[in-house]
């Protein structure tokens, strides 16, 4: 079967989706100005606009791009892991390492994308919530098979522990590149990694 080429437009939207997304993701929506991406791209600001209809079409598919790289990241860690807990201390694992060249520049997108689009900018708002949504079902669906597989106890809930997993993780990121102080971050992934042995 024979996969199709992309074709130039293609191709240069994705160059222009890939040079851009560290700078989304480090700077903001907000803060990333058609003269970053022409920098970034060296393309003129018509090429830009020639392949995207505004900067709102850029950031949504920049965002796209980094939660897709951060969910391959997950679902590869995962992918070796036969139980559910072990699914989910993939987790503090993983985040252990958020400020590496693991995770898209800039850290999480999640998080990054959800506190500047709150009241800013209402498409991205969307597809945050979504995103989030999305990964607190996967955790709950984590916590209900564990339970299944008595490797969580059975009065654990679910609905509560996915969402505690996630603001563990989010706070951390926030608190870790606010204050600068990555000596707290294998405490609270280690506080994080308790929770999940104590499900």
């Amino acid at each position: 079967m024979k996969t199709e080429t992309p074709n130039k437009s293609e191709r240069t939207r994705q160059f222009i989706i890939e040079k851009t997304a560290p700078i989304f993701n480090t700077k903001g929506y907000a803060g990333t100005s058609i003269s970053d991406i022409t920098a970034a791209t060296k393309l003129t600001k018509g090429s830009i606009y020639g392949n995207f209809k505004n900067k709102d079409e850029v950031a949504i598919s920049v965002f796209k791009f980094n939660l897709h790289k951060l969910q391959l990241m997950i679902a590869k860690e995962q992918s070796s892991k036969k139980t559910a807990k072990e699914k989910l201390l993939c987790f503090p694992e993983l985040y252990l390492h958020f400020l590496s060249e693991k995770f898209p520049v800039g850290g999480c997108p999640i998080m990054n994308t959800a506190i500047e689009a709150d009241d800013t900018h209402p498409q991205l708002k969307e597809i945050a919530k979504k995103a989030i949504l999305a990964w607190n079902d996967n955790l709950i669906y984590l916590i209900n098979k564990g339970k299944e597989q008595n490797e969580f106890k059975t009065t654990t809930i679910a609905e509560e522990k996915a969402l505690l997993i996630i603001a563990l993780i989010e706070g951390t990121v926030m608190l870790i590149k606010l204050t600068g102080r990555t000596d707290h971050l294998k405490s609270l992934m280690n506080s994080l990694k308790a929770l999940i042995e104590d499900l």
